[in-house]
């Protein structure tokens, strides 16, 4: 009885791969999957005064469903990744981060706006225990430059405060 199941299974199986057409992902086909393209590519990362904060290869991946993050900061070993996509389901952009350091950031507010990738968690409990909203803003300073702007605010977002403040060169 056994046997006979798995040859259905197998035979049922082969019958619908083949009367089904590969399809070709969504992700490829929609603009709006593209809309943080510009992010791709092997970044130094400096703050403020020209100061190396990191190196972060931003990478494609998953059928270009996914812009996955790869940070390495100068700082005591210290990495991360991150992982960016569209979500049809709320017609959001979202990200989550999580580094070696234990911590969890969904960042589920996410929209492309006047040529700007604004990322933004919901006001919640962070890693440290404070309630705060976290804001990142990306921004195309050219081809080989991108900024990436940290913010965040403890007041439901009626005044906020820089964490940080990064520029992406390209590495050549």
């Amino acid at each position: 009885m056994k046997k006979i199941m798995l040859i259905s299974f197998i035979c049922f199986s082969g019958i619908l791969s083949k009367s089904q057409p590969p399809q070709k992902s969504p992700c490829i086909t929609n603009p709006v999957y593209r809309q943080f393209d510009f992010w791709i590519g092997d970044w130094e990362a400096f703050g403020p005064g020209g100061k190396k904060a990191g190196d972060s290869k931003i990478q494609l991946i998953l059928d270009s469903c996914v812009i996955l993050e790869n940070w390495t900061s100068t700082a005591m070993g210290y990495a991360g990744k991150s992982f960016n996509t569209f979500n049809p389901a709320t017609s959001r952009w979202q990200q989550t981060w999580v580094d070696n350091a234990g911590t969890i950031v969904y960042y589920s507010e996410g929209d492309f706006k006047d040529g700007k990738m604004i990322l933004a968690t919901k006001n919640e409990k962070q890693f440290d225990g404070t309630i705060k909203i976290l804001r990142m803003t990306y921004t195309k300073l050219g081809e080989d430059k991108v900024r990436q702007f940290g913010e965040s605010s403890v007041d439901n977002g009626k005044t906020w405060k820089t964490d940080f403040d990064l520029e992406y060169r390209r590495k050549q």
